[in-house]
Formats: C-alpha cells, structure tokens, sequence
C-alpha cells in the first residue's frame, strides 16, 4: 500500500512584522560590513507602532547613521502610505546598541587570552546548527516551503509593480503537499493571507489572488480540482505590519530555513555577523549538504554541527542520509571532513562572508537562492572523489 501523507511549509512577505525587524538588523549589519569588515554585530530590532527599537552589542569602525538605515529599510519594504501608522519618516527610532563584550570578544578573536586554549579563532558561541538538502526541487530544497516562497516572492512582485494599488505589505502563505511513497503529488491547500486597503472586497482579493498569483507560480500539473484555496480566511486584513502586531528580530527561523522539513539548532540569522556560527554554521551546513545531494551521494542529507564559545573545532559533526545514501552515512562524513573544514575562521574563508551580501538573506529563505556562496555545488566533485577512497 502507498504511503502517503500531507505536509505544510509557510512563508512570510516583506512587510510581515517579524521580518520588518530581520530586515533593519541585516541592514545595520550590512553597513557595517560595507567600512569594517572586521566589524562583530548582534543587532536585534523590535518593531511595535510607530516605534523601532534597536538592541545589541556591535563594535566596528564604521561610521554609521542608524536613524537613516531603519528609515531606507522601512521605505524599501513600502510603509510609505499617508495611512501607515508605522511610516518609514515617521517612526521613533530608540538605539540601545552597545559594544561586544570582550569576554566574547577575546574567545571569538584569533589572539592568545588567559584561559583560552588556542590562540585561533574561536565559535563566537556555543550552540547546535543543521543543514538540510533534498532533490525534490531544482533548488535542491523541499517542496512545500519552495512554493511558499514563491507565493510570496510572487505577491511582493505584484505590488511593489502597481499590479494591485489595494495590495499593502504585510503577508503570509502556506502551502500543503500531499506525498505518496517519498514524492510530492498534489497541492492539497494554498493560504494567502494579504494586507489590502479598506475599500477592496474581499471577492475581487480572492480572484485576483487565485488568478493572478497561485496559477501564475505553482505548477498546474499539482494543483487539482480538489485544491482548496483559502485567500484572507479571516475575511478582513486592513490592519497590519507593526501597528496590528509587534515584531522581532529571530522570530520566523523555520521560515529562514527549511519549513520544517529539516531541523533547526535553535539560533536565529539576522543581525549577526559570520563570527557567530549560529549564522555561518547553519549555512556551512546547506553547502555541504547542497554538495552531498548534487553529488549523488543521497536524495536527502541533513548535517548537524556543534560548537562550544571560544573553540576553533566544531565538538561533533554528524550525516544523516535519511536511509536515501548511496554509501554508508560515516563514509560519507569522512569525505566530508576531507573535503570541509568548519573551523569558523574556515567557514568565513570558503563562503567569503564579509562583505555586506545579508540584506539579499533576510526574505523569503536564506537558502535555495542562485547567487549566494553557500548554494553553490562547486565541492560535488571532490566529495564523489574522497568518497571513492
């Protein structure tokens, strides 16, 4: 008998509370990066009203206009209507931001320190991240949360093009998939749930959306007669963005990663520069992941890596094929380890991850987007080659 089972992904727009937040952080982040690429950054951003609050510790040499980053942020998301409480020139901007610590600073930092058993660079904390890849889709990512994605990305793209003047920038998605026997079939359900202007009906938002949107980026042969389409369930979505909810930095992590699919250490992305393996080893461990995949070692693969604060070498690796490997799990951690090193000196080298790329992180997933270093499948061949040892 086939074994067959739903699963859901969401995703979130732009203008989503939590992810006005994530965006603002990586901004902060970015322009530090941009005039100090030495710079440590923990930037978290609350968003509540008309009101933005920014916290952390960042010390860099970078010369930076705070106000003016959080308003181009805001601008760039669309908060710029006469109506919008919260309103990329009219919001209040409060700076907590302090320096690092040097406790965490000489840990992280690649120089002797009284205590420190190496004078390498060390984890910037302790912690536990994944990695996770599959071949279901082109990106090498699962299914439901691609789609998610892609409504979305499809959503903003309609409104930020003047397709819908009622379209307004806080959203969400969600898409379920029905799997038989390990591979998607059909799209059981779609959710949308949009911000809009109080003048619009909620009939011409349901059609314009089913039309315009789901049809346009989710393939046809998956969406069936019994798909079921539920577009603003609540019936009304005028309220939105940081006046209907607050909003944090760090919040949507299974948004960021894999939609649930793949595990999740715990850590959040934005606002934290790539000494924090929190960031930079979840992203280590896509790429190795990725090249796994592509390789055709395994259709799925999830990697998990731990650090402990101040220590150059990750406390334990571990590969799991999910029983797809074309060779035994340990024989393909030990090409890994051949091929892959996570110090996080290393991981910062072979990523290149100092230079102001993390804005283009922040929406719709850190990972399955051409053009970031960790998505590349440039170590396949070498893995093939260490496996055959």
């Amino acid at each position: 008998m086939a074994k067959s089972f739903v699963f859901s992904s969401e995703s979130v727009g732009e203008g989503h509370p939590d992810k006005v937040a994530d965006l603002i952080s990586d901004s902060v982040l970015d322009a530090c990066l941009a005039g100090d690429r030495s710079s440590r950054v923990a930037c978290e951003t609350l968003v509540k009203s008309n009101q933005v609050v920014l916290a952390g510790e960042i010390t860099t040499r970078s010369r930076l206009n705070y106000e003016a980053i959080v308003r181009e942020a805001i601008r760039g998301i669309g908060y710029v209507n006469d109506d919008d409480v919260f309103h990329a020139d009219k919001v209040f901007v409060h700076n907590l931001l302090t320096r690092q610590s040097p406790d965490i600073a000489q840990g992280v930092d690649a120089r002797k320190a009284s205590g420190k058993k190496t004078a390498e660079q060390g984890a910037g904390d302790q912690g536990l991240m994944f990695g996770f890849a599959c071949n279901e889709t082109p990106e090498l990512m699962p299914t439901p949360v691609m789609f998610a994605h892609r409504l979305g990305r499809g959503l903003t793209a309609l409104r930020k093009g003047g397709k819908a003047a009622w379209l307004r920038p806080d959203a969400k998605s969600q898409v379920s998939i029905r799997y038989v026997d390990g591979k998607p079939v059909e799209i059981v359900n779609v959710v949308i749930s949009t911000q809009h202007t109080a003048d619009v009906t909620h009939g011409v938002i349901e059609d314009f959306l089913i039309e315009r949107l789901v049809r346009k980026v989710l393939p046809a042969r998956m969406l069936t007669k019994k798909t079921e389409f539920l577009i603003n369930p609540t019936g009304r979505f005028v309220v939105g963005g940081p006046e209907g909810d607050s909003g944090l930095t760090g919040r949507k992590i299974i948004v960021d990663t894999y939609g649930g699919w793949g595990r999740h250490g715990g850590g959040a992305f934005s606002g934290k520069d790539p000494s924090k393996v929190d960031r930079s080893a979840a992203y280590m461990c896509r790429w190795v992941a990725k090249n796994i995949v592509a390789a055709g070692l395994a259709d799925a693969v999830e990697i998990q890596v731990a650090y402990a604060i101040g220590h150059p070498d990750p406390v334990s690796i571990h590969v799991d094929t999910q029983g797809t490997g074309r060779h035994d799990d340990a024989k393909i951690a030990r090409a890994v380890a051949r091929v892959f090193s996570f110090k996080p000196a290393d991981i910062i080298r072979q990523l290149n991850l100092l230079h102001p790329i993390y804005r283009r992180t922040t929406n719709y997933g850190h990972f399955g987007k051409a053009g970031l270093s960790w998505e590349r499948t440039n170590r396949a061949a070498a893995l093939r080659a260490a496996v055959g040892r």
